[in-house]
């Protein structure tokens, strides 16, 4: 009677753990929207995306697989998108901050273009923001700040403009950041260029190929105008050039003053000399 009750038991546990095994994957509706507009933002020339289907945004995931390349999933969400080398291009959608739960979005070496959504504020999650490597124009969002989680910000060789937002250095996690490569100006605020603290401190290479900024850590003097060196050059220059010119100038006056004078006394001369 104990073996059969004992058998019975292990029966029960085996159906059940085989039927929550087999329960499908409840989709989340955040991460549905935000799979279907993010690749309706992009143009695949390769096809490198087949399995982005909308039957797959619907239930991306499997547990901790996921029906689509690039992702993966954490307890049924989308916390990983890893879209790296693709030759993607369009842009990149603001609807991905319906992601919510993502803690890594990389999206390097494509040719997107177009500006960095100021959405992407909203995933309060996010760890690694990895857009280098593109055709990404207009400014940095400011509103990055607000991803308190983020340790990576790299947006190395794009053509984005305008000054670094001082508020990323409210970013306390922060240990990589490279901007390099861009056409970014003005001053590296020193919140981000010269940390101070135990806060992870980011070298020239960070900064480097941006023609227009300037600032701690990229070498000294270096600004829009001209040096400071080059100003004193200048000054220099136009001093001793002022300097040759009076000098000459006071030479041909004291000639001509001393060839005047001798023909006066020349003339002078010629008169009291009697006449034979």
């Amino acid at each position: 009677m104990k073996k059969h009750h004992h058998k019975t038991s292990i029966s029960t546990i085996f159906i059940f753990f085989l039927l929550l095994h087999l329960q499908p994957t409840i989709s989340d509706p955040n991460d549905e929207a935000c799979l279907t507009q993010l690749y309706a933002s992009f143009q695949d020339p390769n096809q490198s995306l087949k399995n982005w289907t909308q039957s797959n945004f619907a239930n991306p995931c499997n547990g901790f697989d996921s029906h689509l390349q690039g992702a993966t999933c954490n307890n049924g969400r989308i916390y990983r998108l890893s879209l790296s080398s693709l030759k993607l291009r369009g842009t990149i959608s603001p609807s991905l901050s319906k992601c919510n739960n993502l803690q890594t979005l990389d999206l390097s070496s494509n040719q997107l273009s177009g500006e960095i959504p100021s959405e992407l504020k909203d995933l309060s999650n996010l760890a690694v923001l990895n857009l280098s490597g593109n055709r990404l124009t207009g400014q940095i969002p400011p509103s990055l700040y607000l991803c308190a989680y983020l340790n990576v910000i790299d947006l190395h060789g794009n053509q984005l403009v305008g000054p670094i937002p001082q508020q990323l250095g409210l970013l306390v996690r922060l240990s990589t950041f490279d901007v390099s490569y861009n056409k970014l100006s003005g001053m590296i605020p020193p919140s981000i260029g010269n940390r101070s603290g135990n806060l992870p401190r980011f070298n020239a290479t960070s900064f480097q190929g941006n023609k227009e900024l300037y600032g701690y850590p990229l070498e000294p003097y270096k600004s829009k105008g001209l040096t400071v060196m080059a100003i004193v050059g200048i000054g220099l220059g136009s001093g001793l050039l002022s300097l040759i010119v009076s000098f000459t100038i006071v030479c041909i006056w004291l000639k001509i003053s001393e060839q005047k004078m001798a023909a006066a006394e020349e003339g002078k001369i010629s008169q009291l000399m009697p006449d034979y």
